[in-house]
């Protein structure tokens, strides 16, 4: 008799936490060497990705009559569609990028290639969240259920613009430290289905929470502004919530996620033999 077949990957065959690290460590020396032309059009994917969750997170907590908590995680569930469209289609987010620490802190990524590839990929993100709070407009979005997901637009990103600096800087933090580790958790996946899951939660958690994501808020205000808000201004609002939110989002995942796990699984450690 031939022996059977063995089993395919599955979720509980997943990567194990220094396999993960090795390969977080891997990809980002890939995206340090990645070519412009391919780097901006995947940034913009990315943006476009995001605006698209964030969209769709402002349809869904419209009108909605479950109550704040249960509002808030049905509208973290949905936004979660922006980093499944990144992860599985493939799309280059400048969240999940600060990971990249894990390669610098090792030496085998330059302080130039990364902020290179943040750059590049930062500006990328906002012309395809920006494009599409446009492409929002001119399909009508805001004007849904009698102009009430307007309205709802509106109000986010007039509360976005609101935020004093630390209260964006604190909620930068949070935010990030849960997209990295959504994006770590992917990384220990090997089928489509089992990054889905692994995406899902860490995200509704941060929208749920009320946490600031840089790119999501480069498609909320430019989109609550286009609704009619934002009476400071598009650029004043971007200005005052992306500064903090940003430096938030470097330090939740590239401290306290990418540094914090190079320590423990990298730093010293021998390259051999933990991938599989």
């Amino acid at each position: 008799m031939s022996e059977p077949a063995p089993m395919p990957p599955s979720f509980f065959d997943a990567y194990t936490p220094d396999q993960i690290a090795l390969r977080v460590e891997k990809v980002g020396i890939l995206k340090a060497d990645m070519p412009v032309q391919a780097l901006l059009a995947l940034a913009f994917l990315a943006g476009a990705f995001i605006a698209l969750g964030a969209m769709f997170f402002t349809l869904a907590v419209t009108g909605s009559g479950l109550g704040f908590g249960p509002t808030r995680v049905l509208g973290g569930v949905v936004f979660s569609l922006g980093l499944i469209l990144v992860l599985v289609g493939g799309a280059e987010l400048f969240t999940g990028n600060v990971l990249m620490v894990m390669g610098w802190a090792d030496g085998r990524v330059t302080t130039r290639a990364l902020l290179r590839n943040w750059g590049l990929v930062y500006v990328g993100n906002f012309a395809g969240a920006a494009a599409m709070a446009m492409l929002a407009q001119g399909a009508g979005v805001f004007a849904l259920d009698s102009g009430n997901v307007g309205e709802t637009a509106r109000s986010i990103a007039d509360a976005k613009a609101a935020l004093p600096f630390a209260s964006a800087f604190w909620k930068g933090v949070l935010c990030n430290i849960l997209v990295c580790l959504a994006v770590w958790l992917c990384f220990a996946a090997h089928a489509v289905v089992d990054k889905i899951f692994a995406i899902v939660w860490p995200i509704t958690a941060f929208v749920a929470l009320g946490f600031e994501h840089s790119i999501a808020n480069m498609y909320f205000i430019p989109a609550g502004a286009l609704a009619g808000g934002l009476e400071s201004g598009v650029i004043r609002g971007l200005a005052a919530n992306l500064v903090p939110v940003t430096l938030g989002n470097v330090v939740g995942g590239g401290i306290l996620v990418a540094a914090a796990y190079y320590v423990v699984y990298l730093r010293g450690r021998k390259r051999k033999g933990t991938e599989r």
